[in-house]
């Protein structure tokens, strides 16, 4: 795919930032893309309502760092393989994004963009993962499935961003990630196939 080189390219071009809390616990996640029917896509997983945060929502893969991981890239890859069955050979990683912090439940979390083959015998964690949801990449930038609010906290104005797609609701840091990915590497246009920046 001549579209993951690309966007390893962009990726190692920008320097991402790094936050260094000792109050936050270390957490990291994939950014799973793939080809399928000749465009790029995301693999997302609905959360089940068993699990100990965010029950529920849309999100990356990933977790928590545990103390035996190498590195928070070593966290993204093994909770992919416990959520869903992807094995650490058949994933290419291909950058790293920004770290951002969840606010409620008080992580840091590294995203990793990564390429993964497809099709693929995915595998699912019952317990954590309710199904996955493969999203275009195209569908994403189309600004009608994406609305823009803020908030305040702590006396400053924060973005919220919301993703619409087959009746599933992306938000939260899951689409504060996305956003990151898209801004950083396609340029938005709703009349326009997916381009690199």
């Amino acid at each position: 795919m001549k579209l993951r080189r690309q966007i390893a390219d962009v990726l190692a071009q920008r320097k991402h930032n790094t936050i260094n809390d000792p109050g936050l616990v270390q957490a990291a996640v994939l950014l799973p893309l793939f080809e399928k029917g000749r465009e790029p896509h995301l693999l997302f997983t609905k959360r089940t309502q068993t699990v100990a945060t965010h029950k529920g929502q849309i999100s990356f893969p990933g977790g928590a760092k545990d103390e035996e991981d190498v590195s928070l890239e070593f966290t993204a890859l093994r909770e992919t393989f416990e959520e869903v069955g992807v094995r650490f050979q058949d994933v290419e990683v291909l950058g790293r994004l920004d770290d951002i912090t969840t606010h409620i439940s008080n992580f840091v979390v590294s995203p990793f963009v990564a390429a993964i083959p497809y099709p693929y015998e995915f595998n699912i964690c019952k317990a954590e993962t309710e199904y996955l949801l493969e999203v275009p990449v195209p569908a994403l930038l189309d600004r009608s499935c994406f609305t823009e609010d803020a908030i305040v906290r702590n006396g400053l104005v924060e973005p919220v961003y919301f993703y619409q797609y087959q009746g599933n609701l992306i938000w939260g840091a899951t689409a504060r990630i996305l956003t990151q990915f898209l801004d950083s590497v396609f340029v938005r246009n709703a009349e326009r196939p997916p381009a690199i920046i």
